[in-house]
């Protein structure tokens, strides 16, 4: 073919993709902006039905996410690009450690938000150069963009029946993120479904979040109700979370076609102190140690209160007597949220007939561990301690937050040799938690009290 009748769209189109490999995605498609369209249809049943629980933003400006185009009238193009960060260990491992929490993968390293837009920009630079006078906007999992279906659209996986991306060269580990373009860049196929009969994903999940193949209830999912969620997580639902404490990857996890995944970008590789961390640690968290240990993590925008409630519902589930130290530590936390959650993993832990008995004030974290060994059975309402509080112990205990010195070092978390408490933990043996000035927390105390 003559040089002169060659498509210079085309030939832009073939670089891009060679530039997009360069600077570490995985694989970049191209999609057409309505090819969201019937996908925004289907968002707006959804939300009618009210399976986004609590997420606001999912039905704030559905226009805008049903359409591209209605987010940005001038766009002609959706440059998709896939970011993989496929975990060098297998994620379902922990979940036999019940003294160990459970991150998502994909927390586990740097924020992907970072990472990927800060690639997302070096390739839109690119793009500019190559084609002055092109607009772009760059969009990680921050804006009303359906990226989901925009990169099925774009070929470059297929939503599954757990609603993720799945693409034959890559499974299911990997970041989304998304170049809107004045360019009129010719779409790419969209991709074929390939999970045929296949039902992993929708059987080994925990809590029945799926209640059609290809359709998500958010409300029950474990990860919705362990980062998105702001308040109370259903009691039904705790048991089913086990010690998952930020998101869940069992659907993820389970997919065959995983064998087809590629090498994650360094970024992401787990760092040792979110990788399977001990509950026991995690519980011993001030506000200064969780921004510590979580600087420069998605985790970090949960906050302190969301992501020790989750820990509170671990060490509920742990059927561990030695976790119960943690637990009371967690009960005089200053957070009603954390408070709370820690009641309902003391009825767990111990069971009703023990929640009237409270160590004593000043005990320290190594008395404490010897003897929540004697005679506290895991939810069984086994006897408790004996020891009765000294006299003079402090009623209003739970209006205190432990002292700024327990778990403040990230790097210490799992050397931590609990030869000092917060003194903070002091309570009284009978009543605990009627007090609370927190009506919910009182709740929990009395529903912990008669069922554990």
């Amino acid at each position: 073919m003559d040089s002169a009748a060659r498509d210079p769209l085309a030939d832009l189109r073939l670089a891009l993709g060679a530039e997009a490999q360069a600077l570490g995605f995985a694989d970049c498609r191209v999609a057409d902006p309505a090819g969201a369209v019937a996908a925004g249809r289907r968002l707006r049943a959804w939300v009618a039905d009210g399976q986004h629980g609590d997420m606001a933003w999912m039905a704030d400006r559905l226009d805008w996410r049903a359409d591209p185009r209605t987010l940005w009238p001038a766009v002609r193009a959706v440059v998709m690009l896939a970011e993989p960060y496929t975990p060098a260990h297998d994620p379902l491992a922990v979940l036999d450690q019940r003294d160990r929490a459970a991150i998502s993968v994909y927390a586990q390293g740097r924020d992907y938000h970072d990472v990927v837009k800060r690639r997302l920009k070096r390739l839109g630079r690119w793009l500019i150069d190559r084609a002055p006078g092109t607009e772009i906007k760059v969009f990680v999992d921050t804006a009303p963009v359906m990226e989901k279906p925009l990169a099925a659209a774009a070929g470059l996986g297929w939503q599954g029946k757990h609603t993720n991306l799945v693409a034959r060269r890559g499974g299911s580990w990997f970041f989304l993120g998304a170049i809107f373009t004045t360019l009129p860049l010719a779409p790419d196929e969209p991709a074929q479904d390939h999970c045929g009969s296949c039902r992993r994903c929708l059987d080994v999940c925990p809590t029945d979040a799926f209640p059609a193949p290809y359709r998500l209830d958010a409300r029950r999912c474990i990860s919705y109700l362990t980062i998105e969620l702001k308040g109370p997580i259903p009691r039904p639902l705790r048991p089913l979370i086990g010690n998952r404490i930020y998101g869940c990857d069992d659907c993820l996890a389970v997919c065959p076609w995983n064998r087809f995944a590629v090498a994650a970008n360094a970024a992401y590789a787990a760092q040792p102190a979110r990788a399977a961390p001990s509950l026991d640690a995690l519980s011993r968290l001030d506000d200064a140690g969780f921004r510590a240990l979580f600087a420069g993590s998605p985790i970090k925008r949960t906050g302190r209160a969301r992501f020790l409630r989750n820990v509170a519902v671990a060490i509920g589930n742990s059927a561990d007597p030695a976790l119960v130290p943690a637990a009371w530590r967690l009960a005089a936390d200053a957070e009603p949220l954390v408070r709370g959650h820690a009641a309902w993993a003391l009825g767990r832990l111990l069971g009703p007939e023990a929640l009237d008995r409270r160590p004593c004030a000043g005990t320290d974290d190594e008395a404490l561990d010897r003897r929540a060994g004697k005679g506290i059975g895991a939810g069984t309402g086994a006897e408790a301690p004996d020891r009765r509080p000294s006299t003079g112990t402090r009623v209003g205990a739970l209006d205190r937050r432990p002292s700024d010195g327990a778990g403040s070092d990230a790097e210490a978390l799992d050397g931590y040799t609990g030869a000092e408490a917060p003194d903070s933990r002091a309570g009284i043996a009978v009543g605990w938690g009627d007090d609370d000035p927190d009506p919910w927390v009182r709740e929990e105390w009395a529903l912990a009290r008669r069922a554990g």
